[in-house]
């Protein structure tokens, strides 16, 4: 249930960003979902891609370093409150989350969000026995 995630350190520059979409598109990867974060000296660029393996070797070929982190991809009701009763459910059960940020495909009426959490594993159980439906990094790299 976990989905691989790859995280990119940027010099905070002009051309940085745009180097690294240049060299996944060359490489033909599709990048399903983003979060950029800056300070002023570097960025960090998290990409959810359809070929972690291939995404990883091409950037790293390109002098980019690179991380893979598990993330977790979770359906939310796409009402108000959707994302507030995950929020609760798990600040009840004193798991925090690190991140998050949403992905570029709606689900049937859920929106989809990326989660990173302290506790994965707790997390990912304690969403699935409440109802919640979370992804398989298979389904998530196929949106």
């Amino acid at each position: 249930m976990k989905v691989e995630q790859i995280s990119i350190f940027l010099e905070n520059k002009p051309g940085g960003l745009s180097s690294v979409t240049r060299a996944l598109s060359d490489a033909k990867i599709n990048i399903r979902a983003l979060s950029l974060a800056d300070t002023s000296d570097f960025g960090i660029l998290r990409l959810i891609v359809d070929d972690v393996a291939t995404a990883k070797e091409v950037l790293n070929d390109q002098g980019f370093a690179v991380g893979k982190t598990h993330v977790v991809a979770v359906e939310v009701p796409d009402r108000p409150g959707g994302l507030n009763s995950i929020l609760e459910l798990l600040t009840g059960k004193g798991i925090n989350v690190e991140y998050m940020y949403a992905f570029v495909e709606r689900s049937g009426e859920n929106a989809v969000i990326i989660f990173r959490f302290d506790s994965t594993d707790e997390a990912i159980e304690a969403l699935q026995q409440n109802g919640f439906k979370v992804l398989k990094g298979e389904q998530v790299y196929g949106l």
